[in-house]
């Protein structure tokens, strides 16, 4: 049976997602004549773009998530649901989640992307990417294991596959882990083992383009590649990974077959939009570009539906430059408070010219004292451009609790050049040393 929740005479705006596109959209309408229904699966907001940093065991889960209900308890207007929507019926207005319906007159989809492996899924347990905090607590596992099993480790190749990291794509998030796993290996755990010498990792960051941060300027990019490899980060683009198989991971350059061992191989190569995309297209017959985003209107709303809107990395936007935008933060806040703000107009009987966004610029962290920062009219590079790095992510966080423990966090690390958050958990990990427990009582 179908239950459905009253609707009653105040225009009601569900929001599906509490990303940044999402949460941004139900804070700007705080004071507006409106209820807000936010639905997510998860009960906070996850600050995404500092997950490799849980991944590398600089900071914890908690340290870059907010309760959603915390967040908005200040939002009388706002109710916040946990569940999945498994539908929409666009004609009775309505989601659907599971045995229940909530009613909207207006409607906003802002549930993200996920990982794209290229037609290749069965390389996604393979080569874990970094979209969810489990995502990131799986890839450390990994890291920090890899390490553990090379100490015990008697056999010389397999201890160089241990020590073997391969991180696929080199955006921002690729440059990222692979700064932050040469820091670990070189600095972090050069005292910490006794059996291996950690400087001897090897850290491969394949690319598919000609060069690094393809979406900063090219001298930007340029800096970035000289830094990394100074970290001791081995750079290969034009380089198409073609097939990730025991262990090996197999890649094209030119006309030239290569393979490396491997026992760690990290996804960073590309993403897809999330399942509501194709739900969306079913139910409306908007169209979807190849990653399955969906392409909206200039106003962010969708083709024949104007009270839908789609906002953040699930929304294919490409009037302003004849390209789509980027699949970053400042993207979803923007869109967001735009969508907020044309809401508010609307029940006034008003509208708003289409939504433009303000780029904010592109940066990346390779290590600690060096980041690139490209603003457009100024680029910097080096200890600047760190700084710079850090208080725009310290802005983008949404609670202050949030923002003091990683600051805080941040400062402690930087003093010490030590990660307090390398711990080994899951259900692998439980297995494993109790696998070891048990073969030690015969020694």
């Amino acid at each position: 049976m179908v239950v459905s929740l009253e609707k009653n005479t105040t225009h009601q705006v569900v929001i599906i997602g509490g990303g940044f596109g999402g949460l941004y959209t139900a804070k700007a309408l705080k004071t507006a004549n409106v209820k807000v229904t936010l639905i997510d699966k998860r009960n906070f907001h996850l600050f995404q773009p500092l997950l490799y940093q849980v991944a590398t065991g600089t900071l914890s889960p908690a340290d870059i998530s907010s309760p959603l209900r915390s967040v908005l308890r200040k939002s009388k207007n706002t109710q916040v649901l946990l569940g999945e929507v498994n539908d929409i019926d666009p004609k009775a207005q309505k989601v659907i989640l599971g045995e229940r319906t909530v009613s909207y007159d207006t409607l906003i989809i802002a549930t993200g992307a996920n990982h794209s492996y290229f037609g290749k899924d069965n390389w996604k347990d393979i080569a874990p990417g970094l979209k969810t905090v489990e995502d990131a607590i799986e890839m450390r596992r990994r890291i920090f294991s890899a390490f553990e099993a090379a100490e015990k480790e008697t056999d010389a190749e397999k201890r160089r596959a241990l020590l073997t990291f391969v991180i696929v794509g080199a955006g921002p998030t690729g440059v990222e882990l692979a700064g932050a796993i040469a820091e670990l290996a070189y600095k972090t755990l050069k005292e910490d083992f006794r059996n291996i010498d950690t400087s001897e990792t090897k850290i491969l960051l394949l690319q598919g383009g000609d060069r690094i941060l393809p979406y900063i300027a090219p001298e930007l990019s340029e800096v970035a590649a000289v830094s990394l490899q100074k970290l001791g980060v081995i750079i290969q683009t034009n380089t198409r990974v073609t097939n990730i198989e025991n262990d090996i991971v197999t890649f094209k350059q030119g006309g030239e077959v290569k393979e490396v061992h491997s026992k760690t191989i990290l996804w960073a190569a590309g993403v897809k939009a999330s399942s509501m995309g194709k739900i969306l297209a079913e139910r409306t017959d908007v169209e979807c570009d190849h990653a399955g985003r969906v392409i909206v209107e200039p106003d962010l709303t969708i083709r024949g539906y104007k009270n839908i809107f789609v906002v953040g990395d699930l929304g294919h936007f490409s009037h302003q430059n004849g390209k789509p935008l980027p699949g970053v933060a400042p993207v979803a806040k923007q869109q967001g408070e735009y969508v907020a703000k044309l809401i508010k107009r609307r029940l006034r009987g008003h509208t708003l010219p289409q939504f433009h966004y303000n780029d904010v610029g592109s940066l990346a962290m390779i290590g600690q004292n060096l980041a690139v920062v490209d603003l457009g009219f100024i680029k910097l590079q080096g200890f600047l451009a760190w700084v710079f790095w850090l208080v725009i992510h310290i802005y983008f966080l949404i609670e202050f609790d949030t923002k003091l423990v990683v600051v805080i966090q941040w400062a402690w690390n930087y003093i010490t050049r030590n990660r307090r958050s390398r711990l080994i958990t899951g259900r692998e990990a439980f297995v494993e040393a109790k696998t070891v427990s048990k073969s030690s009582q015969y020694l």
